[in-house]
């Protein structure tokens, strides 16, 4: 098929500049794919490259120019896959950003910028390679969610809509390409000390005079403890490898622990018993 047995397992990553993005192209070229790393700003690729070097897999990382929100390039990119490996076996939805503010002060292009890189970019690339995974019966897509995804916080209204969004399409695709042999697994990561958070919390203004001041300021508070105390991002990297090797694996994961103990807490108390834990953990200090 193609030039695909000469080259193996073949995986696109988005996102892999920096983040889960590069950790995971170097944690996938580990158990020998051929990573496809893909990047808005590729020359921004310098400390991927290096991680490849340092860890011995230079040869198996590709660097691609892709911006998701650019069909023109997603297109490309997809058929120089097909052109050249004749397959591709793992898809890593990981491209994003992090958005936030209030959601009376957000102006409507905020809400536009996030659902047009976290969503419709997401579904681009998904749409588009599709076609090469259905040809070969066979596929996976790794959907990087969020909890956000589930769970509401204030503060954070963009990027939780476009995460909600993320896990309606994923429940649909999920049903929609399994008589094609196309796997699709959702995680949702929580806290970890990624890049994506600093645009996040540099976005999140207000007026003077705004009357959310004090609960912005509280979020702020509450958001930078909980980033301070982020887990390590190199676990939802070798989450990713670990369920690529999976004969079959979950629909959807969910890390650090205590992201699992919020869905439990969401799941098993009165809704508005939780709306009032979140509110109390914003009220505190420290």
């Amino acid at each position: 098929m193609g030039r695909g047995t000469e080259f193996g397992r073949v995986a696109l990553v988005t996102g892999c500049s920096s983040g889960f993005g590069l950790l995971t192209s170097i944690a996938l070229a580990k158990q020998g794919y051929v990573v496809v790393a893909s990047m808005r700003r590729p020359e921004a690729q310098g400390a991927l490259l290096e991680a490849a070097r340092v860890a011995g897999v230079e040869s198996s990382i590709v660097v691609k120019g892709m911006d998701v929100r650019n069909e023109e390039q997603v297109t490309s990119v997809v058929q120089q896959i097909s052109e050249c490996y004749g397959r591709l076996d793992v898809l890593v939805n990981n491209a994003g950003e992090a958005l936030g503010g209030l959601i009376e002060e957000i102006p409507l292009s905020v809400w536009r910028e996030q659902m047009e890189t976290n969503f419709i970019g997401m579904v681009c690339v998904t749409k588009a390679v599709l076609p090469l995974m259905r040809a070969n019966n066979s596929g996976r897509i790794i959907q990087l969610s969020s909890i956000s995804g589930e769970v509401g916080f204030p503060g954070f209204g963009p990027y939780a809509s476009s995460k909600f969004a993320v896990e309606g399409f994923s429940e649909c695709l999920a049903l929609e390409v399994k008589p094609f042999g196309i796997d699709v697994v959702l995680i949702q990561p929580g806290a970890y000390g990624t890049p994506i958070w600093d645009k996040g919390f540099s976005s999140m203004s207000s007026q003077a005079d705004s009357p959310y001041q004090e609960l912005l300021k509280s979020i702020l508070n509450y958001s930078k403890r909980s980033a301070e105390n982020a887990g390590n991002p190199m676990e939802v990297a070798k989450l990713v490898a670990r369920i690529v090797a999976m004969k079959s694996p979950a629909f959807r994961y969910r890390t650090p622990f205590g992201t699992r103990v919020t869905m439990l807490a969401k799941r098993g108390l009165p809704e508005r018993w939780f709306q009032r834990m979140i509110l109390k953990l914003l009220a505190r200090k420290s």
